[in-house]
This record gives structure tokens, sequence and C-alpha cells, in this order.
């Protein structure tokens, strides 16, 4: 894939989450991140996609997420997988606990959790990531 792509796609993205469009976003990101060759692109741009669909329409979601939705999540298993066992960051590990969560693996998200959070601390134990993974674990 290149930036070239990358940038197109999202280009497509943006309008359909800024309109609420969810089912139509995440079809579009569920086909992004699905692809074998997302894995080739710079953890960075992995990143910043992932941040996108995971974090950012988060307090915009419906409840009771759709299929698509959740293909989406699936979708990005993978690649989040690799990232935090590739790199250890504590951020990965927040998206990648969200994405379990919104599977329903609760247990899983609880462990990913905690160790981002260890992971963290060891960096900066008054970070803003270690209260919203304290919080993110209370909320389990």
């Amino acid at each position: 894939m290149t930036k070239e792509e990358l940038v197109a796609t999202i280009k497509e993205i943006l309008p359909l989450t800024r309109q609420m469009k969810w089912d139509e976003a995440f079809a579009k990101y569920r086909d992004l991140v699905g692809r074998p060759d997302f894995l080739e692109l710079k953890p960075e741009d992995q990143r910043k996609v992932l941040e996108m669909m995971v974090l950012q329409p988060a307090k915009q979601l419906p409840n009771k997420l759709s299929e698509v939705i959740l293909d989406a999540h699936r979708a990005a298993l993978p690649a989040l997988t690799e990232l935090v066992s590739n790199f250890s960051e504590p951020a990965d590990h927040e998206l990648l606990g969200l994405v379990h969560q919104r599977l329903g693996n609760e247990e899983a998200a609880s462990n990913i959790y905690k160790a981002g959070l260890t992971l963290e601390r060891q960096k900066n134990a008054a970070s803003d990531l270690c209260g919203r993974l304290m919080n993110r674990m209370a909320a389990l």
C-alpha cells in the first residue's frame, strides 16, 4: 500500500465519520486495516489509522455496535497485536485493549490494559495515559 492510497482512503473515511455514518466509515476502516499490505506500512502510519478508528469516535458510537463496526475491530486485531508485540508501547496496549473490550473479550482487555499500565508507569506514572488505562480497567 502506498502512502497515497492510505491518504486517499482516509480522505474517504473522514467525511463519513463527521456525518456519523458509522457503518460506511467502519466498512472502509475494515477494508483498510484488513489489507495484508497494511502491516507493511510504517508503524506510526498504522498507529495513526488505528487511533482514528478506535479512539476518535469512541464517545459518539452507538451503545450497541453493528456487525460492520465489530468486523472492523476484528480486522484491526492482527495489526494491533503486532504493534504491541514488536514495540511494547503503552498507547498500543490501550488500543488493543479497547478493541478486545468492544468485541466482548473483557478478560483479555483487562490483561492488556494492566500490561500497558505497568509499562506507562515506568515511563511516567503521572501521565494522562496512566489515568485512562486505570479508568478503562475500572470500567470492566
